[in-house]
């Protein structure tokens, strides 16, 4: 395994190995609940890549599924071990642990396709309008707290900066997200150019849904689709909720997710047509 691959994603692989493990058995994630005397939650947390494993869960599960290759078992115990390490994020897990886990994600995956209806996506905010979407999304907020998650953010931003490997990046954000005024006129007059210069970038392509679309499959919220480099790792759909977010892997969930996305690129404007509007909008603001 190559050695740069971040501890969520072997969290992730390390699960899919023990469900497959589990599978070829043909139990149950209830009967391995029962017979190591835990909840059959934490089997599926386990199995889903959502909760840390230990090497003793691993040599547990591994005893349950009547695992003989010893170095089968060693190298899942390692994987394991590695699992437990900490990314760069880590040091913000206080924020929000779910928040942590998208992260670990979005720091490895190759792709991403993100819809916003209501901000303009956080890969592509400035410093300013951050700090105002975050303050305003939660009032109660200390401003040292909003400091560091705008310095999350930030960091987060690096990739799609990155010369030698960056992540490809479609976003398709409503128009409503370029009207409504956050952070004050400037801001958004700053914030509209950051988004004319990430519009430019060989590996961002940047739509906007106009109000003249009308209804679209959009509708209901943001959502994001995670695509990894790995053949083995899942492409995951992240919905963000206001106190708890939800990931999903099942092939159904992620095939649906895609093709409301491909409907609403095909019903948002051009890139170069989305580049007209948003000098446009940022011409009102600077007016």
């Amino acid at each position: 395994m190559a050695g740069n691959v971040n501890p969520t994603v072997r969290r992730r692989r390390l699960g899919q190995e023990l469900r497959r493990l589990r599978e070829d058995r043909g139990m149950t994630a209830e009967e391995v609940a029962d017979r190591l005397l835990v909840s059959q939650s934490k089997i599926s947390r386990l199995e889903n890549g959502r909760r840390s494993i230990s090497p003793r869960d691993v040599r547990d599960l591994c005893g349950v599924y009547e695992v003989e290759d010893r170095r089968l078992v060693d190298s899942l115990m390692q994987m394991a071990k590695e699992s437990r390490q900490q990314g760069w994020w880590h040091a913000f897990a206080e924020l929000s642990p779910t928040y942590s886990v998208y992260i670990g994600l979005e720091t490895d995956a190759s792709s991403l396709r993100v819809y916003e209806p209501q901000v303009v996506p956080g890969l592509m905010q400035t410093p300013a309008y951050a700090s105002a979407v975050i303050s305003g999304a939660l009032p109660e907020v200390g401003e040292e707290e909003v400091a560091s998650r705008v310095q999350v953010r930030m960091r987060r931003q690096e990739r799609v900066w990155d010369d030698k490997q960056p992540l490809r990046l479609w976003a398709v954000v409503d128009e409503a997200a370029l009207r409504r005024q956050v952070g004050g006129r400037a801001t958004m007059t700053d914030q509209l150019a950051r988004l004319m210069e990430c519009s430019r970038l060989p590996h961002v392509t940047l739509q906007v849904m106009p109000f003249t679309a009308g209804a679209h499959p959009g509708v209901n919220g943001q959502y994001t689709i995670l695509e990894f480099p790995e053949a083995t790792d899942s492409t995951v759909i992240y919905l963000e909720g206001g106190t708890s977010d939800l990931y999903l892997e099942k092939p159904h969930d992620v095939q649906h997710y895609s093709v409301m996305y491909e409907h609403l690129r095909a019903q948002a404007l051009s890139p170069e047509e989305s580049r007209t509007l948003i000098t446009k909008i940022a011409e009102e603001y600077g007016s």
